[in-house]
């Protein structure tokens, strides 16, 4: 193995944490990997990483020459763009499966038209990535930020609405403010952060009031969601961009409307602790140019 495909080895498994993830990625074999890396540790005579049984980390050593691996690395990859004037190369990024299918997909047909060497892996989720561990470039997500050591480049926001299908209303009546829903259901949308179902969210005189009801099924998807609505499984709470067909076809019906609740902000994560790539930049640059005029349009 090359300088150069060990420099790029030694990083993979810094971020993946674990020598056969790293070596996957490159595809070569684990044997192939762990002797690159004990040739590059021989040359350089430090010990890079600390094994241990379950994960692989850097020494003090290690992280001050991955830094330096990251920035030569990128260093290389801007030069042949200056050269070539072509980004190449795979961008990972996961986005949740509406945003992703809506508004993505119709415009990546131009993007990857402009950049013919580049690919782009697309990974539709709604849980929490681990991007550095995962080999994730970008995440596009929608809700409240925690604290964490990502950058966040905000987009928009997205107008969010209380829905139920016109069966499930007939059964149960149509509520005319939250204090109405004594005996309603909800189709109970788990949280990949907390792992509970979130509570519904309406707007009363100027404040923010919780209403957790009763939930005969749990999801953890905005399609299934989608899908329980329609059944007449119970209320739920979603972006009204995702259900403009179903609104406008009559398979749910707003309600509530005058108590919505607070829009959902959306924001391009991507890690600080790395610079960022050509491609990675020319992808997120585009991601924020497509959907940051569509979430104002909503």
């Amino acid at each position: 193995m090359d300088r150069l495909a060990t420099l790029e080895l030694f990083t993979r498994i810094v971020e993946r944490g674990s020598f056969r993830a790293a070596a996957a990625s490159l595809g070569v074999s684990r044997p192939v990997a762990t002797a690159a890396i004990k040739a590059l540790e021989q040359r350089l005579g430090a010990r890079l990483l600390q094994r241990t049984t379950r994960h692989v980390r850097p020494t003090a050593e290690g992280e001050a020459y991955y830094r330096r691996c990251l920035a030569i690395l990128a260093d290389l990859e801007a030069a042949e763009r200056d050269v070539n004037g072509a980004v190449a190369g795979v961008v990972r990024v996961d986005v949740a499966g509406r945003l992703a299918r809506g508004l993505l997909l119709p415009a990546l047909p131009a993007f990857l038209a402009r950049h013919p060497a580049l690919t782009v892996y697309l990974g539709e989720g709604e849980r929490f990535v681990d991007l550095v561990r995962e080999g994730v470039d970008c995440v596009v997500r929608a809700g409240p930020l925690a604290d964490s050591d990502m950058i966040a480049r905000q987009l928009g926001v997205m107008e969010e609405i209380t829905c139920a299908s016109p069966a499930y209303l007939a059964a149960h009546g149509v509520p005319r403010s939250p204090d109405d829903l004594a005996g309603h259901s909800m189709i109970g949308f788990v949280s990949s952060r907390t792992g509970h179902p979130l509570p519904l969210e309406f707007a009363v005189a100027g404040q923010m009031v919780e209403v957790a009801l009763p939930a005969r099924l749990l999801v953890n998807g905005a399609e299934s969601s989608a899908a329980a609505a329609r059944l007449g499984l119970g209320l739920m709470q979603a972006p009204r961009h995702g259900l403009a067909g179903d609104l406008a076809a009559g398979a749910l019906v707003e309600v509530l409307a005058e108590y919505r609740p607070a829009p959902t902000p959306v924001a391009l994560l991507y890690p600080s602790n790395r610079q960022l790539s050509a491609r990675v930049r020319v992808f997120a640059d585009w991601l924020v140019a497509i959907l940051a005029p569509a979430l104002a349009a909503g």
